[in-house]
């Protein structure tokens, strides 16, 4: 579980850098814009929403009957936030900042 909880926190860095990509692309880069456009659908997708649906129904699971700590359980949950509110959270910060 701790690898899907580092995976999650990897993956949210890279929405950021995806979103600042689209805005200024440098000359070049076509290729990476592309790339992390398509892991962006790909980790926002309905795979991506299965997967997470999963994940929270099985830690949740877990964290009843006694074999998660509550601590970690809530990590994996907000993580999913994390990831899927990436977008809104970078527009935000973008707002703030400019």
């Amino acid at each position: 579980m701790r690898t899907i909880s580092s995976l999650v926190a990897a993956l949210a860095l890279l929405l950021p850098a995806a979103a600042q990509a689209r805005s200024t692309d440098p000359q070049g880069s076509g290729p990476i814009v592309n790339a992390l456009t398509w892991m962006q659908g790909t980790l926002l997708g309905n795979v991506a929403t299965a997967v997470a649906v999963m994940a929270v129904a099985a830690v949740g699971f877990m964290m009843l009957t006694g074999r998660l700590n509550w601590r970690f359980g809530a990590t994996v949950i907000v993580g999913c936030f994390v990831l899927f509110g990436a977008a809104s959270i970078v527009s935000g910060i973008q707002t703030a900042a400019g």
